[in-house]
């Protein structure tokens, strides 16, 4: 919230939220995560047992730095060897020249795309379709493996490759906007974006459905054919009666939260909290499956139903989609720190008191250093200094959506019904297929994101799925031995690259 919405209020509106008002709206919304995510831990880790990225990467950090013995140190080695490397090309590439992305110039003649245009021809390099100097994705790309990655990149062939220049070719993205752009990314996703979206949620919620009944199961028998996933012990489970109370709890605080901060309808504020539990948990699936979690993506569902419901709000069309995308943010982050600590075995009952007081914290010192960062958004944001893209991406859908349903791109509502049933289809064919053929079948969550991502990071995590397939089948032994530890190293390395970066521009700016 405190890049992307609330900022958006800001500009739109003038309202610059005090800290004291600003931090209990932060943590309320963030509440609403950690307790879903508590609510979906057996069933996402335990039972579909999905990867969750960023707590595999985590958990091998840990375990290497505290490992011991020749073996460990030889694994330390390689982390830390990937993650210098990956952390030099990020400040080399944000500090001293910015690599350019590669691209193939393949290109359209220009009078596919319409009659009048200045665009002098369409091109893969236009479309994403190029090689991004990053590690980052890649090395999610080696921890998530084949299948999500096959998938998002078939949805980016699908979204970008396919569905893109046809989109141009009907007239249904502003031409004008594409004029002086090396890529296309921004004006094409606001089409792209609605049958992206309904893909991942038709997919997340069908599957969401087979597993209902044991969703709030608090005993789960872990799968006893992979021995790393093991059932809680009694001592350490989180009581049944500690995730209703929490989940009623974040509940209430989070409508009395929309009321008396944004004045927001009773009516409007619950349809946000019951928007926001079903789109929390396409989220957490979502970023299980890819290691991205969604938030704009999911955030824009709300916002377009705020929308329609309630025209003429940008307030409520705001804070209502910002609920949503807190909370689903909350919810994957804290799934993927449970599946560090389900593979490093802490306990998840100190783990939910620990995020707890995490968000607290965060919400506190966020708030205010966001306030010392940006006093004045409306001044300060979406200029060459902060350009904040996500600012302007929810500014301009609350701006569109203050006219209701008929404001969504011309041709998206068709692609959102096709989308909708491809994504129930696979699911569905997922469960009636034998396993063996199942598996071969990609994740219809992965490839809507596929829809709303640059075609560039799917490219990357694609590519770090087949560097980590290529070893496991010709260098078994040495991948056992180090592929998380290098897939690991290529993460933390450019992430911490990055806030030192970050860092760096505050202090000598």
């Amino acid at each position: 919230g405190l890049v992307a919405p609330i900022p958006a209020l800001a500009m739109l509106t003038g309202e610059q939220l005090p800290w004291t008002l600003r931090s209990i709206w932060v943590f309320s919304v963030s509440l609403i995560g950690i307790a879903v995510a508590i609510g979906l831990r057996q069933q996402m880790l335990l039972r579909d047992q999905l990867p969750f990225p960023a707590g595999i990467a985590t958990a091998e950090t840990v375990k290497e730095i505290y490992g011991k013995g020749g073996e460990a140190l030889a694994r330390v080695k390689v982390l830390v060897s990937s993650g210098v490397m990956a952390g030099l090309v990020k400040l080399f590439n944000d500090w001293f020249m910015a690599l350019p992305k590669v691209g193939i110039g393949w290109s359209v003649p220009a009078k596919s795309l319409g009659k009048s245009t200045s665009i002098s021809g369409l091109s893969l390099k236009s479309l994403g379709f190029v090689l991004d100097p990053s590690f980052l994705m890649v090395g999610f790309g080696a921890i998530v493996g084949m299948r999500a990655g096959l998938s998002l990149v078939l949805g980016a062939f699908v979204a970008w490759g396919l569905i893109g220049p046809w989109i141009l070719t009907q007239g249904w993205v502003d031409l004008d906007a594409l004029s002086d752009k090396d890529f296309w990314y921004g004006p094409m996703v606001e089409w792209l974006l609605w049958p992206g979206v309904t893909l991942m949620v038709s997919a997340s919620l069908t599957s969401f459905v087979y597993s209902l009944r044991s969703m709030f199961r608090v005993k789960v028998e872990a799968d006893e054919r992979n021995s790393t996933f093991r059932q809680d012990s009694n001592s350490h489970a989180i009581p049944r009666n500690w995730f209703l109370v929490g989940l009623g709890a974040s509940l209430i605080i989070a409508l009395l939260a929309q009321i008396s901060i944004f004045e927001i309808s009773v009516i409007a504020a619950t349809i946000a909290i019951l928007l926001t539990f079903v789109l929390a948990v396409v989220a957490g699936r979502v970023s299980g499956e890819t290691g991205i979690t969604p938030i704009g993506g999911l955030g824009k569902v709300t916002q377009i139903t705020v929308g329609f419901l309630f025209p003429g709000s940008v307030t409520t069309n705001l804070m209502a989609a910002n609920v949503t995308g807190g909370a689903a943010g909350q919810c994957a982050d804290l799934l993927h720190d449970l599946k560090a600590g389900l593979l490093l075995g802490a306990s998840p009952r100190f783990q939910a008191i620990a995020q707890v007081f995490g968000v607290l914290t965060g919400s506190l010192v966020g708030s205010a250093v966001y306030l010392f960062l940006i006093p004045h958004p409306q001044t300060m944001l979406l200029t060459e200094e902060w350009p904040a893209p996500a600012v302007a991406t929810w500014k301009a859908v609350a701006e569109v959506f203050q006219g209701g349903l008929e404001t969504i791109p011309y041709g998206s509502l068709q692609a959102m019904l096709i989308a909708g049933v491809g994504g129930i289809s696979l699911v569905l064919l997922s469960h009636a297929l034998p396993s063996r053929v199942a598996r071969w079948l990609p994740s219809a969550s992965a490839m809507g994101l596929g829809f709303i991502i640059p075609a560039w990071n799917s490219l990357s995590v694609f590519l770090g799925a087949l560097m980590g397939f290529m070893l496991m089948r010709f260098a078994k032994t040495w991948a056992d031995r180090f592929l998380l530890a290098l897939a690991a190293g290529l993460v933390a390395g450019e992430s911490l690259a990055g806030v030192s970066s970050t860092l760096l521009r505050f202090i000598f700016h």
